[in-house]
């Protein structure tokens, strides 16, 4: 609560200094990512049992074994190179690592680019004896295998409401009670960003609220640039522009994370709660092929684990604990429906393994 405390000052100040207003993107950047202060800067405890959310590689290592049979597949034509945004407490990391020794793949190099000090030092405890290297930032240029799993939803939002036939934007401001949402008129880029959104999924109604991820389109544009030769396997909350946008999911996918316990109200208690928005997956492929990437293939969680053989990974490690664990990252009321993967690549081919009898490619269009 003290530490809550320190970050809502620190936010009222700059709202302060800002006239009163601040876009809901710069509050989520602070909230996760305040040096000191923010979610990922400073809470301890974020991942697993003791946290306030599980990932797929947290959950079983059959996750990370079946990535690395596309891994291995894709090594057939790219160097050993893996290099990994975002790695949580390393658990992925160690057991493709593990994995791909198993199947007689030696890799040159792995990478990891992490904001997190605190999963930092995680991740350096649980591979000091691997061969990894940690960036500050993505590389000038880069030919092997990216993986950016649960990354994207993490990013900063800008959120918007319709009212009135007016695009508004939403952002934070501070009253009597605490900090609040408040709407203004938005700018240019967010304006255009949502006509775009309604020139493919349809006018949007009166009192329609909901999320434009700009950070994540930008952070795509990036990947364009410095990825020479390669694949970005992408696994994330989201769905296609018209199935995000659409009139019954008329509050947006913004969700909070706290003790295991999800709720909408990012307000609450900041830099001690998880904050997601859904992935516009139209969008990214988008960007993606703007910058020059190719769209090798998206498809759900389950039927990408599938085709990489989790069931046969599954035969090979029976158990009760295994079965439950694969029925989570399989079963479409949880992980394995609501997750997505997508495929983007640079002087690469295919087809991928992952994506050949549940390759979703056509809906982002």
């Amino acid at each position: 609560m003290a530490a809550s405390g320190r970050l809502v000052a620190h936010i009222v100040e700059h709202i302060e200094a800002s006239g009163g207003w601040i876009p809901f993107d710069r509050f989520m950047q602070q909230a996760l990512y305040e040096p000191g202060l923010g979610y990922y800067a400073a809470k301890p405890d974020k991942i697993g049992a003791r946290g306030d959310f599980v990932t797929a590689p947290e959950l079983s290592p059959l996750f990370a074994r079946a990535l690395a049979a596309q891994i291995e597949q894709a090594f057939g034509a790219l160097p050993h190179r893996l290099l990994e945004f975002g790695a949580g407490s390393g658990a992925l990391a160690a057991e493709l690592i593990a994995q791909l020794k198993r199947v007689g793949v030696e890799l040159e190099s792995y990478a990891m680019v992490e904001v997190s000090a605190d999963l930092k030092a995680q991740q350096q405890a649980r591979l000091r004896d691997s061969n990894v290297c940690w960036l500050d930032a993505p590389p000038d240029r880069f030919e092997g295998v990216i993986i950016a799993n649960e990354v994207l939803d993490v990013m900063p939002v800008k959120l918007f409401a319709k009212r009135g036939g007016r695009t508004l934007e939403r952002g934070v401001v501070q009253g009597g009670s605490g900090l609040s949402l408040a709407e203004r008129p938005a700018g240019v880029e967010l304006l255009e960003a949502v006509e775009a959104i309604e020139a493919d999924a349809g006018p949007l109604p009166d009192g329609y609220a909901s999320e434009v991820g700009l950070v994540a389109r930008a952070w795509t544009a990036t990947l364009g640039q410095w990825l020479q030769r390669g694949l970005a396997l992408l696994v994330d909350y989201g769905f296609p522009r018209r199935e995000y946008y659409h009139p019954q999911r008329a509050m947006g996918t913004l969700m909070c994370h706290f003790r295991h316990r999800a709720h909408p109200d990012p307000l609450w208690l900041p830099g001690l709660n998880d904050i997601t928005a859904h992935v516009d997956f139209t969008s990214i492929a988008q960007v993606a092929r703007s910058a020059g990437l190719e769209v090798l293939g998206y498809a759900s969680q389950a039927r990408f684990l599938l085709d990489c053989g989790l069931l046969d990974l599954l035969s090979q490690a029976p158990g009760a604990s295994n079965t439950a664990a694969a029925l989570r990252l399989l079963s479409e009321a949880e992980m394995g429906e609501l997750l997505k993967v997508l495929a983007l690549g640079r002087g690469t081919s295919g087809p991928l393994r992952g994506f050949v009898r549940g390759d979703r490619s056509h809906r982002l269009i």
